[in-house]
């Protein structure tokens, strides 16, 4: 008929460890970020002097410091991205969003929302262009795994 359902075996994840009071996000860099994304800097000014915008971006959404703890070091390369997606003429950037992977494009996505959130003087209006030309090549799915990805850059 019936058995005695007491017995515990069948269980084999320990659900007492997803809680979210006792997650513990994986870290996927150490804390020394500061001399990748200064060799990056270096090299994407190099790239942007010499007219070279589309290789700059593509450096500049390469490996982003998100397992960084120090703020400090994921707003330089902020900074960074945001100039160069600043650079670009309304006119490129659909060229330049056609050419990047999918990746790429999520890493775009997760700049332009964190751009959003810390609006300059003159960033929000190349930022709606570069989100219309992702949203348009990406789709809603993006979006969606920008707002639910942990790792914020």
């Amino acid at each position: 008929m019936s058995k005695n359902t007491r017995a515990a075996d069948f269980r084999k994840v320990d659900i007492d460890e997803l809680d979210e009071e006792n997650f513990r996000d994986e870290e996927t860099q150490d804390d020394g970020g500061q001399d990748q994304v200064s060799q990056r800097e270096s090299e994407i000014k190099s790239l942007m002097t010499s007219g070279k915008n589309l290789e700059a971006l593509k450096v500049a959404l390469k490996d982003p410091p998100v397992g960084v703890k120090d703020k400090s070091v994921k707003d330089r390369n902020f900074n960074t991205v945001l100039d160069v997606l600043t650079r670009f003429k309304s006119s490129d950037v659909e060229k330049s969003v056609n050419s990047l992977d999918e990746e790429q494009r999520d890493t775009l996505m997760k700049y332009i929302y964190r751009g959003f959130s810390e609006p300059t003087e003159n960033s929000c209006g190349i930022l709606l262009v570069w989100h219309e030309k992702n949203l348009a090549k990406s789709g809603v799915g993006s979006i969606v795994r920008v707002m639910t990805d942990r790792k914020t850059v």
